[in-house]
């Protein structure tokens, strides 16, 4: 069991004030301990908690590129194991580097079955290189690449289902989480690493400077997210969901306000149609994953 008092990912760091990956990085590690080797994609997190000669990481952080770092914690894992070492290797990368760039090599890795955790740092889009959509983008979304004007709504692709894809691949344990829940996020690095085999942990972590809201709003603005249903905190175990995060639902229209990637949703009135295909989205969401909780009559 690590000892959760030390702090393996150290302040002082260049994340934006009140950024959710750096929360999930902290909180990863917590899990973790100190027995862990990092790989990590170009992204967001390397660059502001790697600027050459400075680090904010206090376990062995190896940079690969975008798309390569479920290849690397591969080889590393194969090497350790060559030489009778048993440490966790984990993966922290974006959604870029994972929905996108690195999918071939993760896909890979988890056919393969590599004794590694994958974990992705959702923030639903390419931050680092100037807020381009990603497959992970919410639909509607405004992005740079996806802008909305007279003719768009801003991003017209569903979300993709990166969870249910790697547990298509046999991944034995799989799991999403969210910075409004800390506790869970720990907890559930802690299974995934005692969980032998190519394992999956997809955390959703809002971006102040990427959705346009205040930094201090990271938290509750993770947790409207669960309340409406456009995130599910859910479990999977040998490609079955044995637990779901049950919520009393609300309507998706508090959360789509709160963030400058959707105010074109709302300008000059609310636009009913497009806002009730994002609700329908959500209420997919409840249906498929059993969210919604049954007041008694």
């Amino acid at each position: 069991m690590a000892d959760k008092s030390l702090e393996l990912f150290e302040s002082g760091h260049r994340a934006c004030g009140g950024c959710a990956p750096a929360l999930a990085a902290r909180l990863i590690l917590k899990a973790t301990g100190e027995n862990t080797i990092v790989v990590a994609s170009t992204g967001c997190m390397e660059v502001f908690s790697t600027p050459y000669p400075e680090t904010a990481w206090k376990v062995p952080w190896i940079h690969s590129l975008f798309e390569n770092a479920a290849a690397v914690a591969s080889g590393i894992e194969v090497s350790l194991k060559h030489q009778g070492r048993d440490e966790n290797v984990i993966c922290i990368c974006g959604d870029g580097a994972t929905f996108d760039i690195g999918m071939l090599c993760i896909s890979g890795a988890f056919e393969r079955g590599h004794n590694i955790t994958y974990i992705c740092y959702d923030n639903e889009a390419y931050m680092n290189t100037g807020i381009q959509r990603s497959g992970a983008t919410p639909y509607d979304a405004n992005t740079t690449t996806s802008p909305a004007g007279k003719n768009s709504y801003g991003n017209q692709m569903q979300k993709k289902d990166m969870p249910q894809i790697l547990a298509a691949h046999g991944a034995p344990y799989v799991a999403t989480a969210s910075t409004a829940y800390p506790n869970d996020i720990v907890k559930k690095v802690e299974r995934a690493i005692n969980t032998p085999g190519a394992c999956y942990i997809q955390i959703h972590t809002p971006c102040c400077t990427g959705w346009g809201f205040d930094g201090s709003k990271s938290i509750s603005i993770s947790k409207q997210a669960i309340e409406c249903g456009l995130w599910v905190n859910f479990e999977m175990v040998d490609g079955v969901v044995v637990k779901a995060k049950k919520v009393l639902r609300k309507p998706v229209d508090e959360y789509l306000k709160a963030q400058k990637r959707f105010r074109h949703l709302f300008k000059p009135t609310p636009n009913t149609e497009e806002i009730a295909k994002i609700q329908a989205i959500a209420d997919r969401n409840a249906e498929k994953y059993d969210i919604d909780i049954k007041l008694k009559e």
